[in-house]
C-alpha cells in the first residue's frame, strides 16, 4: 500500500497510522472481530461509567453536576463531532478513520485512568468522545466494504447491532467489578489493551475504502458546539443552583439561539453539515426525533437508577452494577432478538411496542419511587430493558428513507441526534435529581421519561400513517 500525504495533516497523521503493507491472506471474520471491538468500547463507555460515579467523586471532589459532566462530556463530544468526523474519515480512508479512532479513544481512556482532578478527567472524557466519533461512521463504512454481499452484509450488521447490545448490558456489572476489586481507575485503562488488539486486527484483515474528498462545514460544527454544549450546561447548573438563576437562563437561552441560528446556516450552506432537505421526508424526521427521545430516556434511565442506588439505598459499585443487572441482561437480550423480530413484524409495530413497554415501565418506577424495599425498584426497572427493540427498528426507517446517495450522512444524523438527547436525558433528569426529597426527584425524573416514551408513541403513529408502501420510490 502507498499512502501519500502532507506531513501535519490529518491525511498524514492517517499514513503514519497504516503506513506499511499488510501481507497475507485477509480473515474478514477477524476484520469483523476487529471493528466490533472498536464499537463495543463506545457502547460500554456509555454505560460503565455510571456505577463508578459515587467512587470518583470521592476521590476527585464533586457535586452530582459534576458527575453529570462526567457523563455528558463524552456524549456530548461524541454528538457534536460525528458528522465532521464522518467527513475527515471520508476523506482519509475509513480504515485509517477507524485507526485513528483507535489511537485517540486508547489515550483518552489513558488519561482519565491517570486523572488527577476534576477538569482533567472531563477533559479526558471530551477526547475519549473524540476518538468515539471517529469510530462510529468508520465502523460502518467497513463493514460495508468488507461485505459486500447483500446476505453477508446483513449477517455482519446483526453482528454489530449485538455487540452494542453486549456493550451497553455489561457496562454496569463490569463497572461495578472492576472498581470494587482494582479502583474506578480500572473502568478507562480497559480500554487501552482492547484498542491494541482492534488496532493490530485491523491492520492484519481490513482492507482500505475509497477516498472521498468532502468539504467540511466549519460554521456549522462551532455552531453545533456552541448550541449543544450551552444547553446542556444550562440544564445541569439549573438543576444546581435553581431554574431562575441568571448564569443557567443565559446558558439556556444562548444554546437555544446557537440552535435557530444553526438551522439558518445550515438552509444556506452549499456543502452544509446537515443537509436539511434529508428531513422534508417525513418518515426521517420521525425516526430521528424518537431515536433522539429513546437515548433521552435510556442515558436518563440508567444515570438516574445508578445515582439513586447510590444515594438512596447505600449501595456500593458492585451491588450497582448487580442491582442494574435485570434491566441491563433484558436491554441485551432484547437487542439481539431485534432484528429477527422486526423481519417478521415490521419497523413501526416493534417500534411502537418497545415505546409502550417504556411508558408501562417508566411508570412503574415512578409509581415505586419512594417504596422502601429495594427488590420492588429493582424488579420495576426490568421491563425498560425491552425498550431495545426501538433501536433497530428506528434505524431501518431513517436508513430505508433517505436517498441512496445520503444513506451515510442519514446514518450520522441519526447517530449524532441519539447521542444528543443522551446528553439532554442525563442533564435534564440529573436536574430532577437534585431536589432536597430524593424519593420524589426520582419519581419526578421517571415521570418525564414515560411523558417522553408517549411523545414517541405518537410520533410513530404519526410516521407510520405517512409511511410509504415499499415499492414507493423515496
Amino acid at each position: 500500500m502507498e499512502i501519500r500525504a502532507v506531513p501535519g495533516t490529518i491525511e498524514g497523521m492517517a499514513s503514519l497510522a497504516i503506513s506499511s503493507d499488510v501481507t497475507g491472506r485477509r480473515s474478514p471474520a477477524l476484520g469483523l472481530a476487529a471493528i466490533c471491538l472498536g464499537f463495543f468500547m463506545i457502547t460500554l463507555d456509555a454505560t460503565i461509567v455510571n456505577v463508578a460515579l459515587e467512587p470518583i467523586l470521592n476521590s476527585l471532589g464533586g457535586s452530582l453536576s459534576a458527575a453529570q459532566w462526567i457523563v455528558n462530556a463524552y456524549t456530548l463530544a461524541f454528538a457534536s463531532l460525528l458528522l465532521s468526523a464522518g467527513a475527515l474519515a471520508d476523506r482519509v480512508g475509513a480504515r485509517a478513520g477507524f485507526a485513528i479512532g483507535l489511537i485517540i479513544f486508547a489515550l483518552g481512556s489513558a488519561a482519565c485512568a491517570a486523572a488527577a482532578s476534576m477538569p482533567m478527567l472531563i477533559a479526558s472524557r471530551v477526547l475519549q468522545g473524540l476518538g468515539a466519533a471517529w469510530l462510529m461512521p468508520c465502523s460502518l463504512a467497513l463493514i460495508g466494504h468488507t461485505f459486500p454481499g447483500a446476505h453477508e452484509r446483513r449477517r455482519a450488521l446483526a453482528i454489530w447491532g449485538g455487540v452494542s447490545g453486549i456493550g451497553l448490558a455489561s457496562g454496569p456489572v463490569l463497572g461495578g467489578m472492576l472498581t470494587t476489586a482494582v479502583d474506578w481507575r480500572a473502568i478507562f485503562l480497559v480500554n487501552v489493551p482492547v484498542a491494541a488488539i482492534a488496532g493490530l486486527l485491523l491492520l492484519r484483515h481490513v482492507g482500505e475504502t475509497r477516498r472521498h474528498h468532502h468539504r467540511l462545514d466549519v460554521p456549522g460544527q462551532l455552531l453545533a458546539i456552541i448550541a449543544l454544549s450551552t444547553l446542556t450546561a444550562g440544564f445541569i447548573i439549573a438543576g444546581s443552583t435553581g431554574w431562575g438563576t441568571g448564569l443557567a437562563l443565559g446558558l439556556l437561552a444562548t444554546g437555544a439561539l446557537g440552535a435557530a441560528v444553526f438551522t439558518a446556516v445550515e438552509r444556506h450552506r452549499s456543502h452544509p453539515m446537515v443537509d436539511p432537505a434529508l428531513f422534508r421526508v417525513r418518515t426521517f424526521s420521525v425516526s430521528v426525533t424518537i431515536g433522539m427521545l429513546f437515548n433521552f430516556c435510556l442515558y436518563g434511565s440508567l444515570f438516574c437508577l445508578a445515582i439513586d442506588l447510590h444515594a438512596a439505598h447505600g449501595l456500593n459499585a458492585l451491588d450497582t452494577g448487580l442491582a442494574l443487572l435485570p434491566m441491563t441482561l433484558v436491554t441485551g437480550t432484547f437487542a439481539f432478538l431485534s432484528g429477527r423480530v422486526v423481519g417478521r413484524f415490521g419497523e413501526w409495530p416493534v417500534m411502537l411496542a418497545g415505546l409502550t413497554v417504556g411508558v408501562l415501565a417508566s411508570v412503574l418506577v415512578a409509581l415505586e419511587a419512594d417504596h422502601s424495599a429495594l427488590w420492588v425498584l429493582i424488579t420495576s426497572s426490568g421491563p425498560i430493558g425491552a425498550t431495545a427493540l426501538v433501536m433497530p427498528a428506528m434505524t431501518a426507517v431513517a436508513i430505508d428513507n433517505a436517498p441512496e446517495h445520503r444513506i451515510g450522512l442519514a446514518s450520522g444524523v441519526l447517530n449524532a441526534a441519539r447521542q444528543t438527547g443522551g446528553a439532554f436525558g442525563v442533564a435534564v433528569l440529573g436536574a430532577l435529581l437534585a431536589g432536597s426529597n430524593h424519593a420524589i426527584s426520582l419519581h419526578g425524573a421517571f415521570g418525564v421519561i414515560a411523558s417522553a416514551y408517549a411523545a414517541g408513541i405518537l410520533l410513530a403513529l404519526h410516521g407510520h400513517h405517512h409511511a410509504l408502501p415499499p415499492d414507493d420510490d423515496r
